[in-house]
Order: C-alpha cells, then structure tokens, then sequence
C-alpha cells in the first residue's frame, strides 16, 4: 500500500499506522509519501512490485499540487510495467470529494471514498483519509480507534470541567502560555510506537491555534498557540532534555508513557520496557523536584571531591527543578487507547482554541505559501533574471537558475 497525500492526509495515517504496528497484517508493507522531493516518492517505490501495489490519492479537493504531482508521477511509474492506462484503475483508489477530477485521473469513481467537504485535514483520520489505516490494521482495529475517540468526547461533553482531561490539559496550557510566558510545549512519548505522535500534534496545534487575529477580527492583544515539538523517549533525553534541566527557557512537557509494552524482550521478557519506564519516572521526578546546592555538594563529597575542585564544578551540577511535567499514563497502546489519546488533544486543542477568542479550524498561513509558490514556479525556467520580488528572493531565484 502506497498512501500518497500531505498535511493532514499523511501525518495522522502516518502516525497510527506506525502506533499500531503490532495489530497489523505481516502481508502488508505500507509506505506513505507526502514530500514532492522525488526522492520521497521514489524510495517508496524502490520496495514495491507494480503487480501487487496499491496506491491510494488522498486529496479533498484533487488539485493539490504536492499530492498530485507525486500520484502523476505514481502512476507513470506503475504504467511502465502495465502497459495499459486500463489498469490505473485497478491498482489506484482516490479519498477525495472531487469525482470529476478523480475520473480524469483515471481512477474508476466506484473506488472513490468521499468524506465531507468540511472535514478539516488535520482532524481527518477518523473519516475516509483513515483507509490506509483499516487496510493495514484491519477494520475492527479501526473501529476500535474510533470507539476510543468516542468514548473521550463523551468524557469532555459530560465530565464535570473539574475532572474534564480535555479542559484540564487545555488550562495547564494557557496557564504556562499567558501567565509564565513560556513559548514551546514538548511532547515526549515513552513508546517508539508514538515517535511519530509529536509530529501529529505539531500540525494539528500549530496550525489550528497559531492565528494573531480574533473571530471577530481584531488583532489578540495575548500569546496564542506555542512551539509543539518533541521526540520519543529516551532519544530525546540524549539530545535536548539538558536545555529542559537547566536551559534558561522554561518548557512544559507532556510525558506519554504505556505501562505495558507489546514487545516482550530481555530478561524475564520485561527488562527492557521496565528501564524505560524506570527513566520516564525519573525524568518526572528530577525536573519537578531538580538537585540543591547541598544535595549536590553531598554527592561530590561522596566521590572523593574537596577543594577548588569541588566548588568549581558545583554550580554546573544543581538543577533549580520546578520544571513543569504533565504525566499522562495508560495501560497498554491499543486501538481503542489511541483513539482516546488523540481525542484528548484534539479537544484540548479546541478549548484553548476557545479561550483564546480564535478559529482554530482555519489556515490562512498555509493558504498564502501555496500562492506565492504557484506565483514563483514558472518564473524558475523562464529566461532571464527575476526582478519583480524583493532583493532577497530575487537573488535565491536568480541563483538557483545560475545553477542549471
């Protein structure tokens, strides 16, 4: 299976696909492409047999440029072996609301699965851009994750706002946002299975919330969404978890850790999950809680250090703490606990979207990048030099064309 979208189309299948791993079928490879980088594409195609590939066009409308440059260039792949522009159809399948354009691509419109025009792509794997997700775990798995999704908007709709996960999450966020002034909030999943969550999440925040103007039009006069990133643990704690101890930037984290894993390695079959989660606890703790100057002069004086020796290397070993950790826990990655995790965001994301006066299913910055990008593209194998921009992007074009 070749899933071929951007945006929305492609971070959260990408996402649950490699979350539910282990419910998957062993005779299905699935690849997912969204970059127009060619080599995106064609290093997918690298591991597929034309024969016995499917490839599925995610696109709403039909005409988005990445997306459609990557299936046009899919299917000149594919027919190099079929031989037949018949067979398009057998082998590509469209999740779109465009019949039209789906039909001069060459895709049968029996296989085209619609979805409604107001699905934003962000929130949009629950509906038809979630079929490279059935087909690679199986439809029960995918109703499970949207049985999970379920069971958490009823929580947010009838919880009471003091027990509400959504409505807690969502004010611990505006909280550090507007009143501790914090830019970034890191989300660090204890499971190589969410590596990918941190990524979703990012596009879903980000551009929901990542707005200056008001519903009603005036400009906000307070910080809106913050920075997502983050990375899976423990990688992340050998890369930038020592600007989280003791960097001068403060930055909330949202810890995601699974008590159980579904891989059963090292001794007793649990020692490796048990280190993991033995370093998420301890990640939690030591930036709550972090080391005094006494602790620390204790722990050198216990290796052997006195002196010069050991005032000079105490101030680099206390840690301040106090360093805001959200801990969300659960049992085992399923289906169903996916569905729950991203539905607990997804409806954080709305709250804050909420009280911050803001449409946060809009996104207008996205639209206006494609537009300068369809301004610039015929300009790059025109003749002559480009002078129409400003002296900056004149001089990146002119340069690149220097370079043919």
């Amino acid at each position: 299976i070749v899933n071929i979208g951007i945006g929305g189309s492609d971070l959260g299948p990408v996402m649950v696909c490699d979350a539910l791993k282990p419910y998957a079928s062993p005779a299905l490879n699935i690849h997912f492409v969204s970059n127009i980088d060619g080599a995106h594409l064609m290093r997918a195609l690298e591991k597929c047999n034309p024969e016995t590939t499917l490839f599925i066009v995610a696109s709403k409308t039909f005409t988005t440029q990445e997306t459609m440059t990557n299936a046009t260039s899919a299917r000149t792949w594919f027919l190099e072996s079929a031989k037949d522009n018949s067979h398009v159809a057998k082998h590509f399948v469209a999740l779109s609301t465009n019949a039209k354009a789906v039909k001069e691509f060459g895709i049968d419109t029996a296989n085209m699965f619609a979805f409604w025009d107001w699905v934003g792509g962000r929130y949009s794997l629950w509906s038809a851009i979630g079929l490279s997700i059935a087909l690679y775990v199986g439809m029960d798995n995918f109703e499970a994750l949207l049985d999970g999704a379920h069971e958490m908007d009823n929580h947010f709709k009838t919880a009471p706002l003091e027990e509400n996960m959504p409505v807690i999450l969502a004010l611990i966020g505006v909280w550090y946002n507007n009143f501790f002034h914090v830019d970034t909030n890191a989300i660090l999943p204890y499971d190589q299975g969410l590596a990918r969550f941190p990524a979703y999440m990012q596009q879903a925040d980000m551009e929901s919330n990542g707005k200056f103007i008001c519903r009603d039009g005036t400009r906000v006069q307070y910080k809106t969404g913050p920075v997502i990133w983050g990375e899976a643990g423990t990688n992340g704690q050998h890369a930038f978890y020592q600007l989280i101890h003791q960097g001068t930037q403060i930055v909330p984290a949202d810890f995601l850790m699974p008590v159980h894993s579904h891989y059963a390695i090292g001794k007793h079959g649990y020692a490796h999950h048990k280190i993991l989660l033995a370093n998420f606890l301890a990640q939690t703790q030591s930036l709550m809680l972090g080391k005094t100057k006494e602790e620390a002069r204790a722990e050198l004086e216990k290796q052997g250090l006195s002196g010069d020796e050991l005032e000079k290397l105490l101030p680099h070993k206390v840690f301040e703490g106090n360093r805001p950790t959200t801990s969300i826990l659960f049992d085992k990655l399923t289906p169903n606990t996916l569905g729950k995790l991203i539905a607990l965001y997804e409806h954080k994301i709305f709250v804050q979207g909420i009280l911050w006066d803001i449409n946060s299913y809009d996104q207008w910055g996205v639209e206006y990048g494609k537009q300068i990008a369809q301004q610039i593209l015929p300009q790059l194998t025109s003749e002559g030099k480009v002078t129409n921009y400003d002296s900056s992007t004149n001089g990146l074009i002119n340069h690149t064309k220097a370079l043919k």
